[in-house]
């Protein structure tokens, strides 16, 4: 469905190496070149200074897999833009998102063909500001913060080639997190669907009960375990990484062995179907089809649900989904959007940045039937739209409790790699099929991380 592939967190490639020689900002020589990431660029781009110039020239605007929905919003987003600064230009362009997203995105960036303004996720964001690529959004614009949520502004800092963390991105669209749980199949297992647990060990107690009731005929939830690492240990306030990021120290903590012991004792008793250990499939068909008690975690599943599986939406609820140690929400990064240091026109290309991620132009967006997304700024959340649901079917309520949730949502989503994620949980695979103890597969998956990241410099 497509309002789910555009929320999806995108856990995309490790960061790329690239060439020293290419890396890092430069302030201007003699005759006023600057280079960013090997390019040459004008001296305004890069350095200490807020950018000046005119809002003039054509500009290359990317975004990911997002045209054949919404073609008529972008154009008239670009379309007003234009109205209001008469010299500008933007020509758009749509990327189609898949696993070479990152590796095509720097070699754009390396032959300094980089669009001017781009979608890019935390993964993309990390390697090309690390190489120098990005403008210094804060430095370049004093007062870029001002309109989003103060959480969503932090996560749009990423670390230059001196590790100092800058602002590369504006953070633009989100999702969110809930419980989504068939009231009917929680009945029948003695749960009382108005009453959601505020732990996530609370949660697999009545996974547990769920099993017990279900007898094989329904289940709980789905078992493979990549659906939750690293979210549930983020909102159990698990730290997975040292402060460098360079190591594993989820081992430390006891509750991760826990966790895990959980995870076996549910798959043994049957809370999740047997043939879902490695599945790539989420909730959505078993949960439409009233099999499985709780659906995907995504907002816009509710929709999904709505649409595809009527019978089921009507005895479907929606609660918060717990809280744990963290003490709220923890909604992962958002999609952003950055500016080339590499324009030819960076004061165009930030002040479409800026206009693209304004309260107005997303609370627009938001709107829009065919998308089930969220706001990054303060104002758009307010809007009458998500606070002023007067429905309370699921959806109704869920619009309005992610919104709500977000305004003070941690975005601070432990940032894995595939290889290193892949890891951790085929060490978890083992305990839940009884081939390892909890405690060794947590052992032995810090291990293969700490090499992992090892090997990743």
């Amino acid at each position: 469905m497509r309002a789910r592939r555009l929320t999806r967190t995108l856990t995309c490639i490790a960061a790329l190496s690239l060439a020293a020689a290419g890396c890092g900002l430069s302030g201007g020589s003699d005759n006023g070149d600057a280079t960013a990431g090997g390019c040459k660029v004008d001296k305004g781009n890069v350095g200490s200074g807020k950018l000046t110039g005119d809002v003039k020239g054509q500009i290359t605007f990317q975004t990911t897999n997002l045209k054949k929905d919404f073609g008529d919003f972008f154009n008239g987003v670009i379309k007003s833009f234009e109205k209001a600064h008469p010299g500008a230009k933007v020509k758009w362009i749509d990327d189609p998102g898949d696993n070479t997203f990152t590796q095509r995105t720097v070699a754009d960036a390396q032959a300094c063909t980089m669009p001017d303004v781009i979608n890019v996720n935390a993964p993309t964001a990390t390697t090309l500001t690390k190489a120098g690529y990005l403008l210094d959004l804060s430095v370049k614009d004093p007062d870029v913060a001002k309109p989003f949520v103060p959480s969503f502004w932090k996560s749009a800092t990423f670390k230059d080639a001196s590790g100092k963390a800058i602002h590369t991105t504006l953070p633009w669209y989100t999702g969110g997190v809930l419980l989504t749980y068939n009231k009917d199949l929680l009945k029948k297992a003695g749960v009382d669907p108005a009453e959601p647990p505020t732990t996530l060990f609370g949660l697999f107690a009545d996974y547990e009960k769920v099993a017990k009731a279900g007898k094989g005929k329904f289940y709980a939830t789905m078992a493979n375990p990549i659906w939750r690492i690293p979210s549930d240990f983020d909102q159990m306030n698990i730290k997975m990484l040292s402060a460098d990021g360079k190591s594993a120290v989820f081992a430390d903590d006891p509750r991760t062995t826990q966790w895990v012991a959980w995870m076996a004792k549910l798959y043994k008793e049957g809370a999740m179907p047997k043939d879902s250990l490695s599945s790539s499939n989420d909730p959505s068909t078993l949960y439409s089809q009233g099999k499985v008690a709780y659906g995907s975690t995504n907002p816009s599943f509710v929709r999904f649900v709505q649409q595809n599986s009527p019978s089921v939406y009507d005895k479907t609820a929606v609660g918060q989904q717990p809280y744990d140690a963290l003490g709220r929400a923890s909604a992962g990064a958002p999609q952003y959007i950055s500016v080339a240091a590499t324009s030819k026109h960076a004061p165009v290309a930030l002040a479409f940045a800026e206009y693209l991620t304004n309260a107005e132009n997303q609370t627009a967006w938001c709107k829009d039937p065919k998308v089930v997304i969220f706001p990054t700024t303060t104002a758009s959340l307010s809007d009458p739209f998500f606070q002023n649901v007067t429905g309370s079917d699921p959806f109704s309520q869920a619009r309005k409790l992610v919104a709500d949730q977000l305004k003070t949502a941690d975005t601070n989503q432990t940032n894995l790699s595939p290889a290193v994620q892949n890891a951790i949980v085929g060490q978890v695979q083992l305990a839940m099929q009884g081939k390892k103890s909890p405690a060794q597969a947590v052992k032995d998956a810090q291990a293969k991380a700490d090499e992992l990241l090892k090997q990743a410099g």
